[in-house]
Protein backbone atom coordinates (compact mmCIF):
# COMPACT_ATOMS: atom_id res chain seq x y z
CA UNK A 1 0.00 0.00 0.00
CA UNK A 2 2.67 2.20 1.04
CA UNK A 3 3.84 2.77 -2.46
CA UNK A 4 0.30 3.93 -4.03
CA UNK A 5 0.23 6.61 -1.40
CA UNK A 6 1.48 10.04 -3.05
CA UNK A 7 -0.33 12.51 -0.49
CA UNK A 8 -1.41 12.40 2.90
CA UNK A 9 -4.42 14.94 4.16
CA UNK A 10 -4.02 14.56 8.52
CA UNK A 11 -6.57 15.70 10.81
CA UNK A 12 -4.81 17.86 13.53
CA UNK A 13 -6.52 17.41 17.08
CA UNK A 14 -6.28 14.21 18.64
CA UNK A 15 -3.88 13.18 15.72
CA UNK A 16 -0.93 15.59 15.44
CA UNK A 17 -1.93 18.02 18.06
CA UNK A 18 -2.40 17.50 22.22
CA UNK A 19 -5.61 19.93 22.07
CA UNK A 20 -7.69 17.77 24.37
CA UNK A 21 -7.32 19.67 27.28
CA UNK A 22 -7.48 22.97 25.35
CA UNK A 23 -10.55 21.76 24.05
CA UNK A 24 -12.67 20.51 26.44
CA UNK A 25 -11.41 23.54 28.88
CA UNK A 26 -12.76 25.96 26.62
CA UNK A 27 -16.02 24.05 25.52
CA UNK A 28 -16.73 23.87 29.38
CA UNK A 29 -15.91 27.46 29.99
CA UNK A 30 -17.60 28.33 27.04
CA UNK A 31 -20.63 26.05 28.10
CA UNK A 32 -20.76 27.89 31.57
CA UNK A 33 -20.95 31.64 30.14
CA UNK A 34 -23.50 30.79 27.90
CA UNK A 35 -25.33 29.78 31.11
CA UNK A 36 -25.79 26.27 29.39
CA UNK A 37 -25.99 22.56 31.39
CA UNK A 38 -23.01 21.57 32.40
CA UNK A 39 -21.22 18.86 30.30
CA UNK A 40 -19.03 16.46 31.36
CA UNK A 41 -15.50 15.53 29.69
CA UNK A 42 -16.14 12.95 27.72
CA UNK A 43 -19.20 14.61 26.31
CA UNK A 44 -17.11 17.71 25.05
CA UNK A 45 -14.64 15.06 23.86
CA UNK A 46 -17.08 13.11 21.49
CA UNK A 47 -17.58 16.14 19.52
CA UNK A 48 -14.31 16.95 18.62
CA UNK A 49 -13.66 16.86 14.87
CA UNK A 50 -16.90 18.49 13.95
CA UNK A 51 -16.89 22.11 13.36
CA UNK A 52 -17.79 24.51 16.23
CA UNK A 53 -21.51 25.07 15.83
CA UNK A 54 -21.78 21.30 15.43
CA UNK A 55 -20.19 20.58 18.73
CA UNK A 56 -22.28 22.83 20.13
CA UNK A 57 -25.40 21.17 18.35
CA UNK A 58 -24.31 17.69 19.27
CA UNK A 59 -24.10 18.93 23.25
CA UNK A 60 -27.41 20.82 22.96
CA UNK A 61 -29.75 19.88 20.15
CA UNK A 62 -32.60 22.37 20.35
CA UNK A 63 -30.62 25.51 20.38
CA UNK A 64 -31.03 28.15 17.65
CA UNK A 65 -28.41 28.55 14.29
CA UNK A 66 -28.25 31.79 16.21
CA UNK A 67 -27.05 30.52 19.39
CA UNK A 68 -25.09 27.90 18.23
CA UNK A 69 -23.05 30.64 16.40
CA UNK A 70 -22.66 32.57 19.46
CA UNK A 71 -21.29 29.39 21.10
CA UNK A 72 -18.94 29.23 18.40
CA UNK A 73 -18.05 32.80 18.29
CA UNK A 74 -17.58 32.80 22.52
CA UNK A 75 -15.53 29.54 22.47
CA UNK A 76 -13.29 31.36 19.83
CA UNK A 77 -12.43 34.05 22.12
CA UNK A 78 -12.38 31.93 25.13
CA UNK A 79 -9.72 29.49 23.36
CA UNK A 80 -7.41 32.41 22.22
CA UNK A 81 -7.25 33.74 25.51
CA UNK A 82 -6.70 30.13 27.15
CA UNK A 83 -3.59 29.14 24.72
CA UNK A 84 -1.59 31.69 27.01
CA UNK A 85 -1.35 29.40 29.55
CA UNK A 86 -2.18 26.12 28.30
CA UNK A 87 -0.52 24.99 25.37
CA UNK A 88 -0.99 22.38 23.28
CA UNK A 89 1.98 19.64 22.47
CA UNK A 90 2.31 17.32 19.73
CA UNK A 91 2.05 13.71 20.44
CA UNK A 92 5.08 11.95 20.94
CA UNK A 93 6.91 11.24 17.78
CA UNK A 94 4.73 13.15 15.28
CA UNK A 95 7.40 15.86 14.26
CA UNK A 96 9.86 13.16 13.99
CA UNK A 97 7.58 10.83 11.58
CA UNK A 98 6.11 14.01 9.29
CA UNK A 99 10.07 14.29 8.63
CA UNK A 100 10.46 10.86 7.90
CA UNK A 101 7.23 10.80 5.31
CA UNK A 102 8.81 13.93 3.77
CA UNK A 103 11.70 12.74 2.97
CA UNK A 104 9.94 9.15 1.71
CA UNK A 105 8.52 11.73 -0.78
CA UNK A 106 4.71 11.55 0.08
CA UNK A 107 3.53 15.37 0.36
CA UNK A 108 1.83 16.31 3.87
CA UNK A 109 -1.07 18.42 4.36
CA UNK A 110 -3.75 19.18 7.17
CA UNK A 111 -7.40 19.08 6.82
CA UNK A 112 -8.95 20.29 9.90
CA UNK A 113 -12.53 21.69 11.61
CA UNK A 114 -10.69 24.36 13.31
CA UNK A 115 -10.17 27.77 11.64
CA UNK A 116 -7.51 28.34 8.83
CA UNK A 117 -6.01 31.20 11.13
CA UNK A 118 -5.55 28.72 13.75
CA UNK A 119 -3.99 25.90 12.31
CA UNK A 120 -1.53 27.76 11.09
CA UNK A 121 -0.65 29.41 14.27
CA UNK A 122 -0.43 25.57 15.62
CA UNK A 123 1.47 24.42 13.35
CA UNK A 124 4.02 26.75 13.67
CA UNK A 125 4.30 26.64 17.65
CA UNK A 126 4.48 22.80 17.61
CA UNK A 127 6.91 22.67 14.49
CA UNK A 128 5.24 20.88 11.92
CA UNK A 129 4.23 23.88 9.54
CA UNK A 130 7.78 23.40 7.18
CA UNK A 131 6.64 19.69 6.60
CA UNK A 132 2.82 20.78 5.50
CA UNK A 133 2.43 21.21 2.02
CA UNK A 134 -1.29 22.53 2.49
CA UNK A 135 -3.65 23.44 4.89
CA UNK A 136 -7.59 23.15 5.31
CA UNK A 137 -9.34 24.32 7.73
CA UNK A 138 -13.13 24.44 8.65
CA UNK A 139 -13.81 28.09 6.99
CA UNK A 140 -11.99 27.24 3.77
CA UNK A 141 -15.16 25.19 2.66
CA UNK A 142 -18.55 24.89 2.36
CA UNK A 143 -19.15 21.55 3.96
CA UNK A 144 -16.66 20.64 6.68
CA UNK A 145 -16.17 16.49 7.79
CA UNK A 146 -17.95 13.85 7.40
CA UNK A 147 -18.15 15.64 4.07
CA UNK A 148 -15.53 15.04 1.35
CA UNK A 149 -15.08 18.33 0.17
CA UNK A 150 -12.00 19.39 2.77
CA UNK A 151 -9.88 16.16 1.17
CA UNK A 152 -11.09 16.58 -2.61
CA UNK A 153 -9.88 20.59 -2.16
CA UNK A 154 -7.35 19.32 -1.00
CA UNK A 155 -6.73 17.31 -3.77
CA UNK A 156 -7.53 20.21 -6.30
CA UNK A 157 -5.14 22.85 -4.52
CA UNK A 158 -2.20 20.45 -4.71
CA UNK A 159 -2.69 20.02 -8.58
CA UNK A 160 -3.04 23.35 -8.88
CA UNK A 161 0.66 24.07 -7.77
CA UNK A 162 1.68 21.89 -10.65
CA UNK A 163 4.34 19.98 -9.11
CA UNK A 164 2.77 16.78 -9.63
CA UNK A 165 -0.63 15.16 -10.45
CA UNK A 166 -2.33 13.90 -6.86
CA UNK A 167 -5.76 11.61 -7.01
CA UNK A 168 -8.59 10.32 -4.38
CA UNK A 169 -7.33 7.01 -4.93
CA UNK A 170 -3.61 7.74 -3.84
CA UNK A 171 -4.41 9.65 -0.70
CA UNK A 172 -4.30 8.70 2.87
CA UNK A 173 -6.53 10.32 5.25
CA UNK A 174 -5.41 10.21 8.78
CA UNK A 175 -7.14 11.05 12.04
CA UNK A 176 -8.50 9.56 14.84
CA UNK A 177 -12.18 10.18 15.38
CA UNK A 178 -15.39 8.57 12.74
CA UNK A 179 -15.62 11.44 10.91
CA UNK A 180 -11.87 11.95 9.57
CA UNK A 181 -12.71 7.75 8.03
CA UNK A 182 -15.99 8.98 6.86
CA UNK A 183 -15.00 11.82 4.72
CA UNK A 184 -11.65 9.89 3.36
CA UNK A 185 -14.13 7.04 2.00
CA UNK A 186 -16.84 9.73 0.75
CA UNK A 187 -13.92 11.23 -1.04
CA UNK A 188 -12.57 7.61 -2.42
CA UNK A 189 -9.08 8.50 -0.39
CA UNK A 190 -7.76 5.48 1.65
CA UNK A 191 -8.27 5.98 5.45
CA UNK A 192 -6.25 5.27 8.37
CA UNK A 193 -7.06 5.44 11.93
CA UNK A 194 -5.42 6.58 15.10
CA UNK A 195 -5.79 5.02 18.94
CA UNK A 196 -4.09 8.05 20.90
CA UNK A 197 -6.21 10.57 20.04
CA UNK A 198 -10.17 11.08 20.94
CA UNK A 199 -11.93 8.35 19.53
CA UNK A 200 -12.43 4.54 20.14
CA UNK A 201 -11.10 1.87 18.18
CA UNK A 202 -14.55 0.51 17.55
CA UNK A 203 -16.06 4.04 16.11
CA UNK A 204 -12.52 3.89 13.87
CA UNK A 205 -13.77 0.38 12.92
CA UNK A 206 -17.27 0.95 12.38
CA UNK A 207 -16.38 4.35 10.43
CA UNK A 208 -14.93 1.71 7.53
CA UNK A 209 -11.03 2.17 8.40
CA UNK A 210 -8.39 1.02 6.06
CA UNK A 211 -5.84 0.73 8.61
CA UNK A 212 -6.25 1.23 12.74
CA UNK A 213 -2.64 2.02 14.06
CA UNK A 214 -1.41 2.21 17.34
CA UNK A 215 1.70 4.32 17.29
CA UNK A 216 2.78 7.59 14.29
CA UNK A 217 5.94 6.16 13.25
CA UNK A 218 3.24 2.96 11.85
CA UNK A 219 2.99 5.51 8.99
CA UNK A 220 6.45 5.10 7.81
CA UNK A 221 5.58 1.36 7.90
CA UNK A 222 2.02 0.95 6.89
CA UNK A 223 2.47 -2.66 5.13
CA UNK A 224 3.47 -3.31 9.08
CA UNK A 225 0.26 -1.77 10.30
CA UNK A 226 -3.07 -3.19 11.52
CA UNK A 227 -4.97 -4.19 9.03
CA UNK A 228 -9.17 -4.05 10.14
Amino acid sequence: MKEDITLIVFDFDGTLGDTRRNIVTTMQMTIAEMGLPERNESECASTIGLPLAGCFGALFPNLTSDMLQRCADTYRRIFSENLKHIRPKAFPNVVQTLAALKQQGLELTIASSRSHASLVELTHDLGMADYMAHLVGADDVVKAKPEPEPVLCTIEAMNQKGNAHYEAAKTLVVGDMDVDILMGRRAGAKTCGVTWGNGSREALFQAGADYIIDNVEDLTLLSNAEHE
